[in-house]
C-alpha cells in the first residue's frame, strides 16, 4: 500500500484559568499540560524533543527501511512496509466509525502484532491510546474505560465486550467473534473503501495514557504527549545504545501495555526505527529461545522475569552473546538475581529506577557498585531534585522526596484533577512520592515510598526498612512488608517472605530475632508472617500489595489476642502459611475465576505476638481456609 500525504490537522489547545494548554476530547476529557510551555518549546529548540507526532515517525522510518524488521512475535516477523500495511488497514476501520480527533481508544491486548498495529492505528488518526495490560480484572477494566470516557476499543473477547456494553461514551468495540452492530471484528475485516488519510495530531498534545500497576491502590491513568514520549523517553532508552551504528533489537518480556512496556512501540519502533521482541505471555524457556534465535542487542524484563529465566538449567549450546545490556525496572533487583543475570548473559545489567508518574534514573555507564545508587540523572530525561516537607530543594546529602521534571515529563492525570494537586507541583515538577537523597557526586539513592509505612499505636513504621533487614537473613529469598488493620494499635505490619529453596523455613521467631541482631528496634517487628513460593505480582510484573493486604488482613482478622502466653505449643512455629497465588495476566491473557472444584486452598496458621501466640498447629491441627477474595481475581499456581 503506498503511502498517502498526511492530513494537517493539529487541534488547537485552548488555555486553562491558569493560562496552560488544554486539549479536550469530543467525550470531554481535559488534557492539561502541568508544565509551563515556555519550558516545552525550549527542550524542542534544544533538541531534546522532535516537533513532530508518533505516526509521523514511523512513517519516516517506514521510508527509510522498509524491509527491515519491525516485530517479532508468537505468529512470525514483520517487516517495517507489512506492519505499516496493517496499521492503515486498522486505522481505516477505527475512521469508518468516526473515531478520531483526540478520542481515547482503549487497546486490551496481549503482545504481539495486534497491539502494536492497533497502537500506532491510534496515533495514525490522531486519538490517544490507552493500553491496558491484559489479564487485567474486569472492574478495574470498566473503571479505566469509564474515566478515560473512551469511545473506542479493541478487546480480546467478546465477554470483554460485555462487560462494558452499558458504558455511555464508548461509541465502538472491536473483538474477536461476529459482529453485532457495536462489536466488531477487527481480524477478518478488508480495508474499508472509505478513502482515509493519516492525521497529524499536535507533538505538544495527548498521544497514549500510562495505567500506572495498581500494585498500591486503584490504578492511576497519566497523559503523555508525543514529545514526551520521543523525546524523553527516547532519551533514556537511547542512552542504553552507546554503538549508535547498530539498530537495536528489543527483547521486551513486559507487557507493552505497562508503563515499562511504553518503549516499545512509540520508542523502539517509531522513534529509534529498530526491532521489537516480544512474547504473548511470559516463558522463561521461550525467552532463552528468542535470545538465541532472534539475537536482540537488549533484554528488558522485571525482576521476577529475569530470576525464573536464571533459574532454568543452562543448556550446553544456549547463545546469548548477542546481548549488550539486561535492563531490569519496576520494582528492585535483588543483588543475587543481578549476579546471577551477569554470570548467565555475559552482559551488563542496568537497573531502571523510574514509574508512570513520570520520574527516570538508571544505572547504564555507571561505575559504582550494584545497588550502590540508582544512577546519575539525565537532565535530557529529567532533572531530580530533593524535596522537604515544606517543597523546598534540599542540598546534596538530605532525605527527602524526589522530584522529577524534564522533556520525559507527563502532561496530567486523566480525569483526575485531586491527584494532579497532590503529585505536581505549581511549576510542573512531579512529586514521586519515594524518598531519596543525592549524593555529593550527584548520583541518586532511593530509600524507599513516603506513605509505604505502617501506622502502629500511632508510631510510623517504615515498611521499606524492615524489608531491607528482613533481605539479609540467610534463609529468606524475598521480603515484602504490608501493614493488616488491628482493633487495638491500628495496624500491625505482616512479613511476607519467599524463603530460599532447600532451607529450613524461618519461623516468625527466628525472623525477629534475627531483625534485633540488626538492631531494628523492637517495635518495627513484623507480627505476622506469610510464606508463600512465589509473590503475587500485578500485570506489570511488580509485587501486588493489595493482593498481600487482603490475604494477610483476611487471615489476620480471623484471630484476635485470644489464648493467653502461657498455653503457647512449642509445635506451632507462628505465621501465616499459603501456597502462591498470582493475580492473573501478570504478562498476558484473560483474566481466570478461581475453580472450586479444582483450586488449592489456602491453609492459615495465625502469628504469634507478644500478647498471644497460636491457637493452631502448622502440621495436621486446626486450620482455617480463606476464600480467595480479593481486588482481582486470582489463580493458583
Amino acid at each position: 500500500m503506498t503511502a498517502a500525504p498526511a492530513t494537517r490537522h493539529r487541534t488547537a489547545p485552548s488555555a486553562s484559568r491558569a493560562g496552560q494548554p488544554v486539549w479536550t476530547s469530543r467525550a470531554g476529557v481535559r488534557f492539561s499540560d502541568l508544565v509551563p510551555r515556555a519550558r516545552r518549546r525550549a527542550w524542542v529548540r534544544a533538541g531534546l524533543c522532535p516537533d513532530t507526532d508518533l505516526y509521523a515517525l514511523f512513517t519516516a522510518q517506514v521510508r527509510e527501511h522498509p524491509d527491515r524488521q519491525a516485530l517479532v512475535d508468537d505468529v512470525g516477523v514483520l517487516s517495517y512496509a507489512a506492519l505499516d500495511a496493517e496499521v492503515r488497514r486498522i486505522a481505516a476501520l477505527f475512521a469508518q466509525e468516526d473515531l478520531g480527533d483526540g478520542d481515547v481508544v482503549a487497546l486490551l491486548l496481549p503482545n504481539g502484532r495486534d497491539a502494536v498495529a492497533a497502537e500506532l492505528a491510534v496515533y495514525a488518526i490522531g486519538s490517544v491510546a490507552l493500553p491496558i495490560p491484559a489479564g487485567g480484572d474486569d472492574r478495574d477494566v470498566r473503571a479505566l474505560l469509564a474515566r478515560s470516557r473512551a469511545r473506542g476499543a479493541v478487546l480480546p473477547s467478546a465477554r470483554r465486550a460485555r462487560t462494558v456494553a452499558d458504558l455511555p461514551h464508548l461509541r465502538t468495540v472491536f473483538a474477536p467473534g461476529p459482529g453485532d452492530g457495536r462489536t466488531h471484528v477487527l481480524h477478518s475485516a478488508p480495508t474499508p473503501a472509505r478513502p482515509w488519510r493519516p492525521r497529524q495530531a499536535d507533538p505538544y498534545g495527548p498521544a497514549r495514557i500510562l495505567v500506572s500497576s495498581g500494585s498500591e491502590a486503584e490504578p492511576k491513568m497519566v497523559a503523555y504527549s508525543h514529545h514526551a514520549l520521543a523525546g524523553g523517553r527516547t532519551r533514556y532508552v537511547g542512552s542504553l545504545h552507546p554503538d549508535t551504528t547498530v539498530p537495536p533489537r528489543h527483547l521486551v518480556l513486559v507487557p507493552l501495555a505497562s508503563s515499562f512496556g511504553s518503549l516499545g512501540t512509540p520508542v523502539t519502533l517509531a522513534a529509534l526505527g529498530g526491532t521489537l521482541i516480544v512474547q504473548s505471555a511470559f516463558d522463561p524457556a521461550g525467552a532463552l529461545r528468542m535470545v538465541a534465535e532472534h539475537r536482540p542487542t537488549h533484554l528488558f524484563a522485571v525482576p521476577t522475569m529475569l530470576r525464573r529465566i536464571t533459574d532454568l538449567p543452562a543448556r550446553p549450546d544456549e547463545d546469548t552473546s548477542s546481548l549488550r545490556a539486561v535492563v531490569s525496572s519496576g520494582a528492585p533487583l535483588p543483588a543475587a538475581t543481578a549476579q546471577a543475570c551477569r554470570e548467565r548473559f555475559g552482559s551488563p545489567v542496568v537497573t531502571v529506577y523510574g514509574s508512570s508518574d513520570g520520574v527516570n534514573c538508571h544505572t547504564a555507564g555507571e561505575r559504582t557498585p550494584p545497588g550502590d545508587s540508582a544512577g546519575t540523572p539525565d537532565p535530557a530525561v529529567a532533572r531530580i531534585r530533593i524535596t522537604g516537607p515544606d517543597g523546598a530543594p534540599l542540598p546534596a546529602g538530605r532525605t527527602g522526596q524526589i522530584e522529577a521534571l524534564g522533556p520525559m515529563t507527563p502532561l496530567c492525570y486523566v480525569n483526575a484533577p485531586e491527584l494532579d494537586t497532590r503529585y505536581r507541583t505549581c511549576d510542573g515538577w512531579v512529586r514521586s512520592g519515594d524518598l531519596g537523597r543525592l549524593d555529593e557526586h550527584g548520583r541518586l539513592h532511593v530509600l524507599g515510598r513516603l506513605k509505604r509505612i505502617a501506622v502502629r499505636g500511632g508510631l510510623n513504621i517504615s515498611l521499606a526498612e524492615v524489608e531491607r533487614e528482613l533481605d539479609t537473613h540467610p534463609a529468606v529469598a524475598e521480603a515484602v512488608c504490608v501493614p493488616v488493620p488491628d482493633p487495638d494499635l491500628g495496624e500491625r505490619l505482616c512479613a511476607c517472605i519467599r524463603p530460599v529453596p532447600g532451607v529450613p523455613v524461618p519461623t516468625l521467631s527466628d525472623l525477629t530475632t534475627h531483625l534485633g541482631s540488626r538492631g531494628l528496634a523492637r517495635r518495627k517487628h513484623p507480627e505476622h508472617l506469610l510464606v508463600v513460593d512465589e509473590m503475587p505480582l500485578a500485570h506489570s510484573g511488580k509485587v501486588c500489595y493489595r493482593t498481600l493486604m487482603s490475604l494477610c488482613g483476611q487471615a489476620a482478622s480471623q484471630f484476635g489476642d485470644r489464648v493467653p502466653a502461657e498455653t503457647r505449643d512449642p509445635r506451632c512455629p507462628g505465621g501465616i502459611l499459603g501456597n502462591a497465588v498470582e493475580c492473573a495476566g501478570q504478562a498476558g491473557g484473560e483474566a481466570v475465576e478461581p475453580d472450586a472444584a479444582t483450586a488449592k486452598e489456602v491453609l492459615v496458621v495465625p502469628a504469634v505476638d507478644q500478647h498471644g501466640v497460636c491457637d493452631a498447629e502448622h502440621h495436621g491441627g486446626v486450620g482455617v481456609h480463606v476464600p480467595l477474595a480479593g481486588p482481582y481475581d486470582l489463580k493458583i499456581v
